[in-house]
């Protein structure tokens, strides 16, 4: 027996039954999914506390707004490359610049980092800024684009019975990267003996190229009977009325035109409004007691386990309740654990709970909630997949991180006012409040969801 049956035997009671070349195909997939969430959470963990050394950890939610008006032309100009390039080829090129881009912020902070910033005045503390900024807005593109793209190639590329078990496969494969990247590239330069998160950097940046190659073998080596596209009978009129609003902003139209595409760009923020909330007290208690190579560590460390619980989840089997209860119990279920969530955040207030109840809820997100939503962009057109997934999947998110942010910026005051711990446990009571109304909302539209993505699904037809 080959060590490619007997993982296969290994994973079918958690995920299910695959065909061999079915398997190796999510293998692959898996693999490159691995590259892209290990760089990502890799920058993602050394975003803030890199932004926090350059700059200041008080004109955080600043940045978050900066970065949302940012993604503006970015998502335009990724319209613009949909239009005229293979999704193949858009991968490409987007993989070679976030990897030259990676090289370069590698060097600058090389440069600058371990200088004693409370010393530096004048010209040379905007270039701090400038680095600082730029750092934190190539993290966030890299983010809203990379994996929106990869999980709008995996829904045109797979039908709804394969993606079932097929997805959260690649989710659970994925987690490792998640787990390695930020863990052990952050605490590198620490162990080494290095004052700046460069090589960190550099390590990400090389793992960008691993991933262009890798999406080059998975097209070559994948055969062409499992990379077809899910077709409704209803496709073409849709196709057709689609082709009509062509421009830099038609993912943008078609996200307003159906409710469909409202209730998943819900789905895809509420938990974000929720967590970009709660973030900022995480984050605060996490710099009063690190700083530094110990703040990228420490919050590297959180990466990790955020990635560790979510494979955990996954080997347990919650994918099971999505392949056997269907999407529609898995997208209701989310909206009941973050509630539970913002229950636990009222009531116990230290770094060490914070650091749990953050990670274990982003986790159960990620691997219950996330492989549902990217299955529900299957019975779409091909414009949807690409153009308004990459729309719902930025503004989505970065969106609700911006009203978490601004909610955060209206309530500061309050802390002031009232001093640091009254103002903070305010603050925590109120954003509780409005995260249980959007909790209220958010099981509505799960319903809806399941209910509209079965009904395509038996009828073989699309839904926009």
């Amino acid at each position: 027996m080959s060590i490619l049956s007997i993982f296969q035997s290994i994973v079918r009671p958690i995920f299910g039954e695959f065909e061999r070349e079915e398997f190796k195909k999510f293998l692959r997939m898996g693999v490159i999914f691995s590259f892209i969430i290990g760089v990502y959470w890799t920058i993602r963990t050394l975003k803030n506390a890199i932004f926090i050394t350059l700059v200041s950890a008080s004109q955080l939610p600043y940045a978050k707004t900066a970065s949302l008006l940012f993604l503006l032309p970015v998502i335009m100009l990724y319209t613009k490359l949909l239009d005229k390039y293979s999704r193949e080829k858009i991968f490409y090129i987007l993989s070679t610049f976030y990897g030259v881009a990676a090289l370069f912020f590698g060097v600058s902070f090389a440069l600058t980092q371990h200088l004693d910033h409370a010393t530096i005045e004048g010209w040379f503390s905007w270039v701090l800024m400038f680095i600082g900024y730029g750092f934190y807005l190539f993290v966030e593109s890299y983010g809203s684009l990379m994996p929106a793209l990869f999980w709008a190639i995996a829904a045109d590329i797979t039908l709804p019975d394969s993606a079932k078990k097929g997805f959260s496969l690649v989710v659970a494969i994925g987690q490792f990267g998640g787990i390695f990247g930020p863990y052990f590239i952050n605490s590198l330069p620490r162990r080494l003996g290095f004052t700046t998160n460069a090589l960190s950097i550099y390590l990400a940046a090389a793992a960008i190229f691993v991933s262009l190659l890798l999406v080059r073998n998975f097209f070559k080596k994948t055969p062409s009977a499992l990379l077809a596209s899910y077709h409704g009978s209803n496709e073409e009129k849709e196709e057709k009325q689609q082709e009509k609003e062509a421009g830099f902003f038609e993912g943008l139209r078609l996200l307003a035109r159906h409710k469909y595409l409202l209730a998943m760009f819900a789905v895809i923020s509420f938990p974000e409004i929720i967590s970009t909330i709660f973030d900022l007290h995480f984050h605060s208690l996490a710099a009063q007691q690190y700083s530094g190579v110990h703040l990228a560590e420490y919050l590297g460390t959180y990466g990790s386990a955020v990635n560790m619980i979510a494979f955990l989840c996954l080997i347990f089997g919650i994918g099971n309740i999505t392949r056997v209860l269907g999407i529609g119990t898995s997208l209701f279920l989310m909206p009941l654990i973050y509630g539970a969530a913002i229950f636990g955040f009222i009531t116990f207030n230290s770094l060490n709970f914070l650091f749990m109840l953050m990670a274990g809820s982003k986790a159960i997100n990620y691997a219950l909630n996330g492989p549902a939503i990217k299955q529900l962009y299957i019975p779409t057109t091909h414009d949807v997949r690409f153009k308004s997934q990459a729309w719902m999947e930025t503004f989505g998110s970065r969106g609700a991180k911006e009203v978490g942010a601004v909610f955060n910026m209206l309530l500061g005051p309050l802390q002031k006012s009232l001093g640091v711990a009254a103002g903070r446990a305010r603050h925590a009571m109120l954003g509780s409040y409005f995260g249980f109304s959007l909790v209220v909302l958010w099981i509505f539209i799960a319903l809806f969801l399941g209910k509209k993505y079965k009904t395509a699904i038996d009828n073989k037809k699309v839904v926009c």
